[in-house]
């Protein structure tokens, strides 16, 4: 994820699609039982589908799930390169907690043993 004004205004739409949990899952459902129309996920939500096509939007705009208009059916489908980019921007904060729990780690082997 770059620093420019137009990849942190994306930034910023993938991080807010994921902090809500009915967009989560619907991430979830698309990743383990593959494209879905809209009432195929509105079954898993207790929601007027209005309020989820809602949540495919926000996930639409940002880019984490892409729809196919087949006929009268809207197809979604899981989009994972937004995710990659996710990964790549969490990555030197799992390298940081790794490193501590390594001098900690350290720290704890130095400290001489209890004889209780």
């Amino acid at each position: 994820m770059a620093s420019s004004p137009t990849s942190t205004a994306l930034e910023d739409r993938i991080f807010a699609a994921l902090a809500n949990s009915t967009r989560r899952e619907v991430l979830r459902l698309l990743r383990e039982e593959g494209p879905q129309a809209v009432q195929a996920l509105a079954d898993h939500f207790d929601m007027a589908r209005p309020s989820l096509s809602e949540h495919l939007k926000v996930l639409r705009e940002a880019g984490l799930v892409s729809e196919e208009r087949r006929g009268r059916q809207r197809i979604y489908r899981l989009e994972a390169a937004p995710l990659a980019d996710v990964q790549d921007w969490l990555h030197p904060y799992e390298r940081f907690w790794r490193d501590r729990f390594k001098e900690l780690g350290s720290l704890l082997d130095r400290l001489p043993d209890d004889e209780a």
